[in-house]
């Protein structure tokens, strides 16, 4: 059945979230704190080997710096933030802190969980041959992934499911007409993009760095693009 790949990932994500929240109740803060940097710096060499996918860096950089030109206009961070701020809202009753928090770890999650090749070839492969085997092995991934940082960034963590739904799902739907465009060529470069936004999440989760990360999110087009001719 189509689509059985990205609602497995979503299931993933939501045990994982919830399994990690539970786990974060019984863990003292310095513990919590310490594993924090620890998930960080693993965030940060995941987008290193991302980013060494790439044949050309120029690419890399032309697509970073258009995508940041295009972000910046539309304020796509502040808008994700907004989602996560309302989501929060709903969800602490109120209390700031929390709020803040919940969306935090719904943005970080979303990037984390639909940036990669994964997402992009799994998902094909579940639209065009029903083949759901990607995205079960990423899906698995993504529940591993998703305890350890719903264990640090809270239940926050749970609602980027929604994000891989609808990117997943999407790609899923258009596979057909997507597919003829995935060359091995623009996997890399995308990948490598997506790379160093993942490094931009461990750095700011280490408090080295407030890079708005979302506002990048475009730049994966143009690098996709770039690839055709480059």
């Amino acid at each position: 059945m189509p689509g059985l790949g990205t609602i497995m990932s979503c299931v993933c994500i939501v045990v994982g979230s919830i399994m990690g929240v539970v786990l974060k109740r019984g863990l003292p803060q310095k513990w919590q704190e310490t594993m924090m940097n620890g998930i960080a710096l693993c965030i940060v060499i995941i987008g290193i080997q991302m980013a060494m996918k790439t044949n050309n860096i120029i690419i890399t950089i032309c697509s970073l710096v258009i995508g940041a030109i295009v972000g910046e206009n539309i304020d796509i961070e502040l808008r994700m933030h907004r989602l996560g701020q309302w989501v929060g809202d709903k969800v602490a009753k109120g209390d700031a802190s929390v709020a803040g928090k919940i969306a935090e770890g719904f943005v970080n999650a979303s990037i984390l969980f639909c940036t990669g090749a994964m997402a992009i070839v799994g998902s094909i492969q579940d639209g065009i041959l029903a083949d759901h085997t990607t995205l079960f092995a990423k899906g698995t991934l993504d529940g591993i992934i998703s305890l350890i940082l719903a264990a640090n960034l809270g239940v926050g963590v749970l609602f980027s499911a929604v994000s891989v739904g609808i990117y997943q799902g999407s790609i899923t739907a258009l596979a057909g007409v997507v597919e003829p465009y995935v060359t091995p060529q623009i996997l890399a470069e995308v990948t490598a993009s997506g790379g160093v936004m993942i490094m931009a999440i461990g750095t700011n989760m280490l408090n080295v760095t407030k890079i708005r990360i979302a506002n990048l999110l475009p730049g994966m087009i143009p690098a996709a693009i770039l690839a055709m001719y480059f």
